[in-house]
């Protein structure tokens, strides 16, 4: 056997530091981030920021009838070595929260809580502390509370300036007030909510279209007003506030009523749509309701990428769908505009029948496990 060592090793022996974890990189990121996360708190949080387990009272269950929890977890994906790339972390933080907060509030459910978990090659104590900032901005734009996380070292594993991140919330909603397919009725109105850009989807191709142009991120583009980077980072959009808000206006139990929402992401607008949908009803989407903004043309041309490998893959400018009742459109179309959301009535839900054209891309029916509904796309983009 060799007796050989690194020339760190060879007096003072093995170390969890010299095997690539510093413990105390991990307790100064903690003090880094600790205003951040209580800026989240509301009374409802129980304890401060460093224990095992985040406690959040939930006494205001004992006023439902038959509360339900809601759950989801998710993470950034790909996005994240753009913000590698770029060196700045503030901002990711926006996409792990709006892919988790905003599929709990499509059932209708507020997000109480969220916990979040780092795994990175090497603890840099600012970087991990601008990545819970962003998160924490992001909860708080949610009126989530973020109650808990977890940052790990992971060297051999992951390079030193690597990192992914992922997270998991909670939420509740009432019974007789939960949205879905069952709520949904052939006369509905789909209305349209705008992305902030690309959110956090579909970064694998649009990776792949910009390596293969050759383009860096530093380069400014004229039609993004903007560098390609400042781009790509864009943050996703948190929509769980204007929905909860929507649904409350516009209650379930009313003629005027919210239904159902759509969050589109992975799969994109028809697939997703189509997910909250039931069988036998069809919501025909007219694309000339709305433009393609500046980043999704560009992708498209710099790729050559086809109509439908877009369609399936990138939000295309609709982060957000809600379904309503005739009777609710467009007060609530106003109503998301008045809270500085772009909105627009963008197709209508009809009964499906044997006149519909089911060939092709275009219509789409069921998705992700999901044997619902059918979406049909129609029209060019404006």
């Amino acid at each position: 056997m060799s007796s050989a060592t690194p020339a760190a090793e060879n007096n003072s022996g093995i170390t969890y530091a010299s095997a690539g974890v510093d413990v105390e990189a991990g307790d100064r990121a903690v003090e880094l981030m600790k205003g951040a996360i209580k800026a989240t708190h509301n009374s409802s949080v129980i304890g401060g920021v460093g224990g095992f387990a985040g406690l959040y009272d939930v006494s205001k269950l004992l006023t439902y009838k038959k509360p339900l929890l809601a759950t989801s977890t998710d993470g950034v994906g790909t996005k994240v070595a753009i913000a590698q790339a770029m060196d700045i972390h503030d901002t990711i933080g926006f996409d792990l929260v709006g892919m988790v907060v905003d599929d709990i509030v499509v059932v209708g459910a507020e997000p109480l809580y969220m916990t979040d978990y780092i795994a990175c090659g090497k603890v840099v104590p600012e970087r991990i502390a601008d990545i819970v900032r962003g998160i924490a901005a992001a909860c708080s734009v949610a009126g989530t509370a973020l109650v808990g996380g977890e940052t790990a070292e992971h060297p051999g594993l992951l390079g030193e300036h690597e990192y992914d991140v992922a997270g998991a919330a909670t939420g509740i909603v009432e019974a007789d007030a939960l949205l879905g397919p069952d709520r949904v009725r052939a006369g509905d109105v789909v209305i349209g909510m705008a992305s902030s850009g690309l959110h956090s989807n579909g970064y694998s191709l649009v990776r792949r279209v910009i390596n293969h142009a050759g383009w860096a991120l530093d380069r400014q583009v004229s039609e993004l007003g903007r560098t390609l980077g400042e781009e790509l980072l864009e943050p996703t959009r948190v929509y769980a506030a204007d929905c909860l808000d929507l649904a409350r206006t516009f209650p379930v139990t009313g003629g005027a009523a919210v239904h159902g929402f759509s969050h589109v992401t992975g799969g994109g607008l028809a697939a997703n749509l189509a997910r909250v949908l039931p069988q036998g009803l069809v919501a025909t989407v007219d694309r000339n309701t709305w433009e393609l903004p500046a980043i999704f043309k560009l992708v498209s041309e710099l790729g050559n990428v086809p109509l439908a490998d877009l369609e399936r893959t990138l939000n295309l400018g609709v982060g957000m769908v809600a379904i309503v009742s005739a009777e609710a459109a467009d007060a609530a179309v106003a109503r998301l505009n008045d809270r500085g959301l772009p909105s627009w009535v963008m197709g209508t839900v009809s009964a499906d029948n044997d006149s519909i054209d089911k060939t092709g891309p275009d219509y789409v029916q069921g998705a992700k496990g999901v044997d619902g509904g059918a979406v049909r796309l129609v029209n060019a983009y404006a």
